[in-house]
């Protein structure tokens, strides 16, 4: 160990410190080891060194090696790395010496008992804190935050391990490590030792773009220990050793290796929740929450009505909480859609007979549930502010399910309108696609169609067959979406009520094609299939 240009001098000898009779070496630069006993007996010219360079470097007198001792640093420690105390301004401070490339004292950082850290000298030619200790080409470095954290990690290690530390703290890391990067690169193995804390997490994440893949391994303290130093003062020494030398190897955030993905190939994955369409429900084996549907068909056939169907279905059916974003709706119109799907009757038209008493039931097994929330305001506004309120929804309310009618209108009404209508849904899907993953929440969204190309050409209204180019705005639609169904009703056929299901995509199950045939009820305003629409009531139709 020693300064790159240090050699050993004469033979080995009887240590000092211990009964070794030829375990001791002394090295070109004046300082002497022990092989046994692992005693380091630093340069004694060294104080010499700085206070002869004091003058001219502009730095203050080097003072005196001494035992730390609210840090458990050592006075041998100290001396390894010329860290000394002395007076600055009438006060006393910490003093590391740093040194240039070629091994000058440059610079010194001082550091005060309300722990300012001023610098002495010429700090813009500074190495890293202690490189000047240590040869190049070795097996493994080990680099710490701060000065202190370095003194702590060598002493654990007997000074045997190239220890090195930032000379500006987390926020300069990455910059102060390119700076010395063949120095650092030289080394097969790079380990991080940073402050257990979001800096020095942020740090390392700054760092690891700087070091060569598959070289850098990071150090894992416990929460219980800030830093290096922490973990010396509690006596546990021998912990850090172990921490440092199992650190385990860098991974970028997402990357997993497979053999830590055993357990998941036993995980059941939630069934998906059956809703009222029984083909529909075969094709994706229930609709399953963490997941993202989109729901097409031309205007006025009907998708807006099939979405609340299935709302319906999952509040009521299966005591979901839904979460409904209805952006061309008044609040009261989605209000008596609900009332109305359960009383079986158009109730936005009227009250069509119906008793006080059965209305207040029905306002209670469905709006006033306590499952059942509304996005009231609609408004000029920012893309995030517009997620955060679904990510409240999810998380503040708990909601199962979010209903959004539609995409074109949240689009629409975005603040960031300098931005095409394809950039922008491509955003909103990305964060829609970010939301259900991270908060488990499923989203059923209505989306617009595109017109046709071709003027002459059927259109949607006349039962234009869909495809998945025909959606409006974006790609995104149909890359991030789990599900893709269009509805197709030609309004001038001799039965215009009657409406094809198509899927579009079916990521989890692959079931595309053709599904049910519904019929819109006027006289009860229900979506449903020729069976349910049999039925008179609710009741008869769901079977609770």
């Amino acid at each position: 160990m020693g300064k790159a240009t240090s050699v050993p001098v004469g033979d080995k000898q009887s240590c000092p410190h211990c009964p070794s009779s030829d375990g001791y070496q002394m090295f070109s630069d004046g300082h002497g080891y022990c092989f046994s006993c692992k005693a380091y007996d630093p340069n004694p010219n060294e104080l010499n060194n700085q206070k002869k360079t004091k003058k001219r470097e502009g730095l203050i007198d080097p003072g005196d090696f001494r035992e730390i001792k609210a840090r458990k640093i050592t006075k041998a420690t100290c001396e390894v790395f010329g860290y000394t105390i002395s007076k600055y301004k009438g006060e006393k401070v910490h003093v590391a010496p740093y040194y240039d490339r070629k091994r000058n004292l440059v610079a010194q950082h001082l550091r005060n008992a309300d722990k300012d850290m001023p610098w002495v000298g010429k700090p813009n030619r500074v190495t890293l804190f202690g490189q000047h200790l240590w040869a190049d080409n070795g097996p493994m470095l080990i680099i710490t935050e701060g000065e202190i954290d370095a003194l702590s990690v060598s002493q654990v290690l007997n000074h045997r391990h190239p220890v090195v530390s930032i000379p500006n703290g987390a926020q300069g890391a990455a910059n102060s490590i390119k700076e010395n990067i063949d120095f650092v690169e030289s080394f097969r193995e790079v380990v991080l030792c940073f402050d257990n804390d979001e800096p020095g997490h942020q740090a390392v994440e700054e760092v690891s773009q700087v070091i060569t893949p598959g070289k850098l391994r990071v150090v894992q303290l416990p929460d219980r220990f800030k830093d290096a130093n922490e973990v010396l003062q509690a006596g546990e020494g021998k912990r850090l050793y172990d921490w440092i030398f199992k650190a385990p190897a860098y991974r970028p955030d997402g990357i997993i290796d497979g053999l830590d993905l055993y357990d998941d190939a036993f995980v059941e994955d939630p069934p998906g929740f059956e809703i009222p369409y029984p083909t529909l429900n075969k094709m994706f084996r229930g609709l399953r929450k963490g997941e993202l549907y989109m729901f097409t068909a031309g205007s006025g056939i009907g998708k807006s009505t099939l979405v609340n169907e299935i709302g319906y279905h999952m509040l009521t059916e299966h005591k979901q909480r839904i979460g409904v974003v209805a952006l061309e709706d008044a609040r009261r119109k989605t209000v008596k859609k609900y009332i109305g799907m359960h009383l079986n009757v158009p109730f936005v038209l009227g009250q069509h007979g119906k008793t006080k008493e059965e209305i207040d039931e029905a306002f209670r097994q469905t709006v006033g549930s306590g499952r059942f929330f509304l996005y009231d305001h609609w408004g000029s506004t920012g893309l995030d502010n517009l997620i955060n309120k679904f990510r409240y929804l999810a998380v503040g309310f708990k909601v199962d399910w979010i209903l959004l009618d539609h995409i074109s209108i949240v689009v629409s009404g975005l603040d960031e309108i300098k931005e095409s209508e394809r950039k922008m849904i491509d955003k909103l899907m990305t964060r829609l696609r970010s939301l259900v993953e991270e908060t488990g929440v499923g989203i059923l969204a209505v989306v617009h169609l595109s017109r046709p190309v071709d003027n002459n050409a059927k259109s949607y209204n006349e039962g234009r067959q869909v495809t998945l180019r025909s959606l409006r705005g974006s790609g995104a639609l149909e890359q991030l979406s789990d599900g893709v169904i269009a509805m197709e009703r030609n309004q001038q056929a001799e039965d215009p009520d009657v409406a094809t299901l198509r899927v579009l995509k079916n990521r989890t199950i692959g079931e595309t094609g053709i599904a049910d045939t519904l019929r819109y009820i006027p006289e009860t305003g229900r979506l449903l299939t020729d069976e349910q629409a049999s039925f008179e009531t609710t009741e008869e139709i769901y079977g609770f």
